[in-house]
């Protein structure tokens, strides 16, 4: 393999600064990260690519040079509306990042100007909603010998990033892994608004720079360049990089692991039967539907395949200015810390909600719940109890408004559950939501 190793036992670059490349074999276009680099696999929707290559790749030129990273960018898989951004570098820490008090290895520092750039364009595409900070996700592919650096044992890890960050952080199951990924893959998703995303792919980052997979040498290209002008990327002319073979078992054990605790370590996969339907219901304003669905349907479809949740948008038969319904479901595991349906409630309640026409700075939004009546009880108390302490907690109005005030296209034995709230409070609605998850566990 090209390359050559330095004092401290790190691979150094195959190629120069100009981006020649210095080649073993006549027509060997192949570089692949060593036994030690730092690899970051970073999934890109197919149509926010262009922010990353740039017109003739110019902006992952420029990426590569101010970081000393390399970029590949895999090719498009049919079927597949994502593409996987692969970055790697040496391990070692010569570069800076904004926030971050340590120094960080190449890889790292390409890494979150990638993501970045494609969070400050899923920005952009909220400009109706100035007020409300965008939520933002980030999905990785890590290899399954390396996940157990994230999860740790019983979950402790994850817990601890979910906890010091207030990211959503979900190792999502094999049915939400995209078809640009490969055998072994596992499929990391970090979710929440712009803040917190980035302090937990910080922490995360970390953890997959301090433990390294085990076959990730074998990271290898063998596709052809897929768009014009190519220049190099990383250095090199090669085709992208589109994954690794792994030759160790799935959860094989990571850098530091005792070998052979790692299986046990890791939660088998459960007994789907065994999970529950757990559902919510948003009422929505005819007008606002619109920014629910999204322009073909984009946003509605981005906020199912990120939650991982069922949603439904149901509409009056007799009045198109009636009030819809907008149903989220999923079958969950309610042992499970994070629910998809109350996950893909969050990011639809933003969009479902009417914004007050008060003419002071901070704005009031009104959102608006079905629950049936048999389980409305939950919300209220014994005395009121719940209700007034959800109203104490979060300084929200929340009122479960009478039968007269419930609309049209509700069923007979619904309430309507009713919270006004400035935006910058805390979330009330979670509670709330987590309160109708725990009735429905016992059911």
């Amino acid at each position: 393999m090209a390359g050559h190793r330095n004092s401290h036992g790190k691979r150094q670059s195959d190629f120069t600064e100009n981006g020649g490349s210095k080649r073993r074999n006549p027509g060997d276009d192949t570089y692949a990260p060593g036994p030690d680099d730092t690899v970051y696999r970073y999934l890109c929707a197919s149509r926010k690519i262009g922010s990353i290559i740039g017109r003739g790749g110019e902006i992952a030129k420029q990426l590569r040079t101010e970081t000393q990273a390399k970029i590949r960018i895999g090719e498009s898989v049919p079927g597949c509306d994502e593409r996987v951004v692969t970055i790697f570098s040496t391990s070692r820490k010569t570069n800076t990042i904004d926030g971050a008090e340590d120094e960080v290895c190449p890889a790292q520092d390409a890494l979150f100007r990638v993501h970045e750039r494609l969070a400050s364009d899923e920005g952009l595409g909220n400009e109706d909603s100035e007020e409300i900070s965008p939520q933002v996700t980030v999905r990785l592919l890590v290899p399954s010998d390396q996940i157990g650096c994230i999860i740790g044992k019983g979950g402790q890890i994850i817990q601890g990033i979910r906890s010091e960050t207030g990211a959503q952080i979900r190792v999502l199951s094999n049915d939400h892994i995209p078809a640009c990924a490969i055998s072994g893959d596992e499929l990391l998703q970090i979710s929440g608004d712009t803040v917190v995303v980035r302090k937990a792919l910080h922490q995360v980052s970390s953890r997959l720079h301090n433990n390294p997979s085990k076959s990730q040498h074998l990271l290898a290209s063998s596709l052809t360049q897929p768009y014009p002008g190519s220049t190099h990327l990383g250095g090199s002319s090669t085709a992208p990089v589109v994954g690794i073979t792994p030759v160790i078992p799935p959860y094989g054990g990571y850098k530091g692991d005792v070998a052979g605790d790692w299986p046990s370590l890791y939660q088998p996969r459960r007994d789907e039967s065994s999970a529950k339907e757990f559902s919510l219901r948003l009422l929505c304003a005819a007008a606002n539907v619109g920014g629910v669905i999204g322009k073909g349907g984009g946003i509605i479809k981005q906020i199912r395949q990120e939650s991982g949740a069922l949603i439904k948008v149901a509409s009056s038969n007799s009045d198109p200015d009636d009030d819809c319904i907008i149903t989220v479901s999923a079958k969950e595991f309610f042992e499970d810390p994070v629910s998809p349906t109350i996950d893909a409630a969050v990011r639809l309640q933003p969009r479902c909600s009417e914004k007050s026409d008060l003419e002071s700075a901070e704005q009031s939004y009104t959102t608006r719940l079905l629950v049936s009546t048999s389980r409305i009880g939950c919300l209220i108390g014994k005395g009121g109890s719940i209700i007034t302490e959800i109203r104490r907690t979060s300084r929200a109005n929340v009122r479960i408004l009478s039968k007269e005030n419930v609309p049209k296209v509700a069923a007979e034995d619904d309430e309507m559950v009713q919270l006004c709230k400035l935006w910058r409070l805390p979330g009330t609605w979670k509670r709330i939501w987590g309160l109708q998850r725990v009735q429905c566990s016992l059911l």
